[in-house]
C-alpha cells in the first residue's frame, strides 16, 4: 500500500543553517535555481582536468523552462546523466557552474541575491540573465565530434 506521508517542508533559510547532507529531499531539490547550466554538455581535458562548457544541451533540457523534461526518469533516457547527491557532490562540484547553489554551499559561499530562494521569484535566475534560456542547441542537432565548436567562455 503506497504511503501518503506529507512531503517534507522547507525549513526557514535552511541553506544557511543545514549542512547539505542533512537537508531533506524538498530542501535539496529547492537548491536548484533552474538555470539549466548543469544540463549543458561539457568537455573535460584528459590531461589537465579542465572542464569546458558547451552550448550543446542535453536532449532532455527544455530550452524555455531550463528544466529537464523527464526529470524523475531521466536516467532511463540519458544513462550517463549524473544524479547530484550529497554523497557525490565532492567528486563533481568542480564541473558544476560557478553560480550553482550546490557548488556554492559546498565551497562555503552564500547564494546570490537572484537565487529563487533569496528573491522568492522562480524567474529571477532568468531575469538576471544567468540561465540558458533561449541560447542552447539540442545535442541531437550537433555531432559530438563538433562540440568543441560550441565551447562557451563565460558561464
Amino acid at each position: 500500500m503506497p504511503s501518503h506521508a506529507a512531503t517534507p517542508s522547507l525549513r526557514d533559510r535552511f541553506w544557511e543553517t543545514v549542512p547539505l547532507d542533512k537537508m531533506n529531499r524538498a530542501e535539496w531539490e529547492a537548491l536548484c535555481d533552474g538555470c539549466g547550466k548543469c544540463c549543458l554538455n561539457k568537455l573535460e581535458d584528459a590531461d589537465t582536468g579542465e572542464v569546458a562548457f558547451t552550448s550543446v544541451a542535453c536532449r532532455l533540457l527544455d530550452g524555455e523552462s531550463c528544466r529537464c523534461a523527464q526529470y524523475d526518469i531521466r536516467k532511463q533516457f540519458v544513462p550517463e546523466c549524473v544524479v547530484l547527491k550529497p554523497e557525490n557532490l565532492h567528486e563533481i562540484a568542480y564541473w558544476m557552474p560557478a553560480t550553482c547553489a550546490y557548488r556554492l554551499l559546498h565551497e562555503g559561499q552564500p547564494l546570490y541575491d537572484w537565487h529563487p530562494l533569496i528573491s522568492g521569484d522562480p524567474d529571477s535566475v532568468h531575469e538576471a540573465g544567468l540561465s540558458v534560456r533561449g541560447w542552447t542547441t539540442p545535442e541531437f542537432e550537433i555531432s559530438e565530434d563538433d562540440w568543441e565548436d560550441y565551447i562557451i567562455e563565460d558561464l
